[in-house]
C-alpha cells in the first residue's frame, strides 16, 4: 500500500526508537505568512508569539549548535557553515557533535543551557528523546530551532527549518519512473530493491513515503519485482527496511545479503531506491564486490545530499542521481532566524500547517531540494561553488 500524504497526516507520534510518525498535511506548501511591507520578510504564523527579546551586544550572546555526528559529511558542512555565519555576526558559539549518541547530545545541550545559550539549534538524533532538556531550555528562557529534523513530542520547539523532505522522496521516485525503461532486463522485467533511512530519524519516513508513493503502484501492478521481498506493504512497515544511523557499512552488508540470497542464480538487480548518499555508498560497494560493471549492468541507484564521494561516483556512472539540498541556504536561513529571535523581531516562516510534532504545529521555514545528475554536476555544484572542479577531478 502506498504511503500517501493522507496517511502521513493521520499518523501519530510514537514515543519509541522506531516508527516516529509525524502528521503531514495534504498541502505540502502550507501557507506563507504575508510579507512585512517595510522589510519584505514574511510575518510569523498567526498566533505565534514573537520572543519579545531586547537586542543585546552580539559578543554577549551564546548560540548552541547541536549536530548529531561527524561520521556523515553533510553534518560537518552544516555545522561549520552555520558556526561561521554566526561568528561573522559577532556571536559566541558552541558547536557540538554527539557521535549519534542521544545521551551525549542531551548532556551537550544541558551544558549549553547552563552556559547561558540564548538559542539552541538542534539537529536531533532521536526526535522523541529531548523533552526534559527542552523543558530546561524553556525554564532558562532559551529559544529552540529544530534544524532539518523535526523534534517531536514537545511544545518547547519554537521553530523548524528544513527542506521539503517528502519532495526529496518524490524526486527520487519520479527519477526512477522516468528512467526505468533504460534499466530493463532483456525479457522486459525490472528488479527493484528499496532501502529506507534510520528508523529514529523523523525525516526518513518522509523520504521513503515520497518515493514509495511514486514507485509502489508499479510494484503492485507487477511491472517492478522485488526479489528480496523487502517491499513494505503498509505505511507502518517502512522501518523494517530502515538502516540504523544511516550507516554505509550496514547498508553494504544488507545489500550483500540480498545479492547473495536472491540474485545468486544470475538474476540482476536493475534499480536500487536509496534514500541518501551514505546508504548509496555502501550499496555501491556491495555491487562492486558482486561484480557489477558501470556502463554495462550497473543498476540505477538514487541518493541524496551530493556528498563528495557520491558525486565522484556519479561521474563514474555508479550513481544515477542525487537530491541536492544546498545546506548553505539552510544555514543562511537559520542564521537569519537566530538574529530575528535575538533582536525580538518577527521570525520568518513559510509553512504553518505541515509539521505537527504531536503536541503543536511547529512554525517552519521550508526550502526546496533539486535533482543533480552527472550532466548537471558542473553547472549546479561547481558553478555554485559547492565544490571546486579540482575537488571532483574535473
Amino acid at each position: 500500500m502506498a504511503i500517501t500524504r493522507r496517511h502521513l497526516l493521520l499518523g501519530t507520534v510514537a514515543a519509541s526508537a522506531v516508527g516516529v510518525l509525524t502528521a503531514c498535511s495534504e498541502e505540502r506548501g502550507g501557507t506563507t505568512a504575508p510579507a512585512d511591507p517595510t522589510t519584505g520578510a514574511a510575518s510569523p504564523a498567526e498566533g505565534t508569539e514573537t520572543t519579545g527579546a531586547t537586542e543585546a551586544p552580539a559578543e554577549d550572546v551564546l548560540i548552541g549548535i547541536a549536530m548529531p555526528t561527524k561520521s556523515l559529511e553533510r553534518w560537518n558542512r552544516d555545522g561549520a557553515h552555520l558556526e561561521a555565519l554566526l561568528k561573522e555576526r559577532g556571536y559566541r558559539t558552541s558547536l557540538q557533535y554527539a557521535d549519534n549518541k542521544q545521551d551525549q547530545q542531551n548532556n551537550q545541550l544541558q551544558n549549553m543551557i547552563n552556559d547561558g545559550a540564548k538559542v539552541l539549534v538542534i539537529a536531533s538524533i532521536d526526535g522523541t528523546a529531548l523533552g526534559p532538556v527542552l523543558q530546561q531550555a524553556k525554564d532558562a528562557g532559551t529559544s529552540v530551532i529544530a534544524y532539518d529534523r523535526l523534534i517531536n513530542g514537545s511544545e518547547h520547539v519554537d521553530y523548524y527549518a528544513t527542506f521539503d523532505n517528502y519532495k526529496v522522496g518524490e524526486l527520487q521516485g519520479q527519477y526512477i519512473l522516468d528512467h526505468k525503461d533504460d534499466f530493463k532486463n532483456e525479457d522486459g522485467s525490472i528488479n527493484l530493491e528499496p532501502f529506507a533511512g534510520s528508523p529514529d530519524d523523523n525525516n526518513a519516513k518522509f523520504f521513503f513515503a515520497g518515493a514509495w508513493d511514486k514507485v509502489s503502484p508499479l510494484v503492485e501492478s507487477g511491472e517492478f519485482t522485488v526479489p528480496s521481498g523487502k517491499a513494505p506493504a503498509s505505511e507502518d512497515e517502512w522501518t523494517n527496511i530502515g538502516i540504523p544511523a544511516w550507516k554505509s557499512d550496514t547498508a553494504q552488508a544488507e545489500m550483500e545479503n540480498r545479492l547473495n540470497s536472491f540474485y545468486a542464480d544470475g538474476k540482476k538487480v536493475n534499480i536500487v531506491l536509496s534514500p541518501n548518499d551514505s546508504l548509496a555508498l555502501g550499496i555501491q560497494q556491495a555491487l562492486d564486490g558482486a561484480g557489477y560493471t558501470p556502463g554495462e549492468d550497473w543498476p540505477l541507484v538514487t541518493g541524496q545530499d551530493a556528498d563528495l564521494a557520491n558525486v565522484k561516483n556519479m561521474l563514474q556512472d555508479k550513481q544515477a542521481m542525487t537530491v541536492w539540498k544546498d545546506t548553505r541556504k539552510l544555514g543562511d536561513q537559520v542564521a537569519a532566524m537566530i538574529v530575528q529571535v535575538i533582536d525580538g523581531d518577527e521570525v520568518e516562516v513559510n509553512d504553518t500547517e505541515t509539521y505537527d510534532n504531536g503536541v503543536k504545529v511547529v512554525p517552519t521555514y521550508l526550502l526546496e531540494p533539486e535533482v543533480v545528475t552527472k550532466d548537471a554536476v558542473e553547472e549546479k555544484l561547481v558553478e555554485s561553488e559547492f565544490y571546486s572542479a579540482s575537488d571532483l577531478g574535473l
